[in-house]
């Protein structure tokens, strides 16, 4: 897999080489468009706005519009010059706590590797903000742009998080009326939670409509009918919201007592 990024981590005078590597993928499936009717692909033709021609990515340069129909081209020599040792390094500007962070601030994951001869440094860096339960705010130049990123030590290696600047994110656009709460109702919700309290596991998540999703296809490859997805179990008709609380609990109850007769015993016991 090729580096996304290759720079440094920086903070004091220490200095981590690293690459960055993309720590997540699509793998939802794609489709092509088609004409309606022939069934042909859509093409999309990048052209030439003043003569109609057709143009390949290797005719295409940056240009800034600095007055009505006037541009300046940058070429990628004229992004690199202006770039110093300090923007291809990861700076650390100064340590957080995780917690601190709103999860509407991160875009994207990367896995930091470090490079031939910083692997003590990286090793050093990692096991000091896991014992002191912190994380580290930097930035660094990534493309065009300087980035805002969140480095975040785990127990198999360092997340990098690609973040938004304070600007980037909207505003909620609609507020809601924040009622009072019932005691009794805040108790009983709490219950719920609790009785809901699962240790995470991401291999216990499938993404079951993409599985739906290739059946599907591979029925129609070999021309079966499509049969429509079985309606869900209606729900009970609850009105009163302790009620419901209570009736969740319950259901919640009798799945984990199923689930614990299903368990197979463990040998020796």
């Amino acid at each position: 897999m090729a580096a996304a990024h290759k720079g440094a981590i920086s903070f004091g005078l220490v200095h981590i080489p690293i690459s960055l590597y993309t720590a997540t993928q699509d793998n939802d499936i794609s489709f092509n468009q088609l004409h309606k009717d022939d069934s042909s692909r859509i093409r999309y033709k990048k052209v030439c706005g003043h003569c109609g021609k057709e143009v390949t990515t290797n005719d295409i340069v940056k240009g800034f519009e600095y007055e009505d129909d006037k541009y300046v081209i940058m070429t990628n020599d004229d992004f690199e010059k202006i770039k110093t040792e300090k923007d291809k390094t990861i700076q650390i500007l100064h340590f957080a706590n995780l917690s601190q962070i709103s999860p509407i601030y991160y875009d994207k994951t990367y896995h930091a590797v470090p490079e031939a001869g910083g692997e003590k440094a990286f090793e050093l860096l990692r096991t000091a903000m896991m014992q002191e339960q912190k994380i580290a705010i930097g930035k660094t130049v990534m493309g065009n742009k300087e980035t805002l990123l969140a480095i975040i030590p785990r127990e198999e290696g360092i997340l990098v998080e690609k973040m938004f600047y304070a600007d980037d994110i909207k505003d909620i656009p609609k507020t809601y009326l924040k009622t009072d709460v019932v005691e009794e109702e805040l108790k009983m919700a709490k219950t719920l939670i609790s009785s809901m309290d699962r240790p995470f596991d991401p291999s216990m998540y499938k993404d079951e409509y993409q599985v739906r999703l290739k059946k599907v296809i591979e029925e129609k490859i070999a021309g079966k009918e499509i049969v429509s997805a079985s309606a869900e179990e209606p729900k009970n008709n609850i009105i009163s919201l302790m009620d419901a609380l209570k009736a969740s609990i319950e259901q919640n109850n009798q799945v984990d007592e199923k689930s614990k007769r299903g368990r197979k015993p463990k040998k020796g016991a």
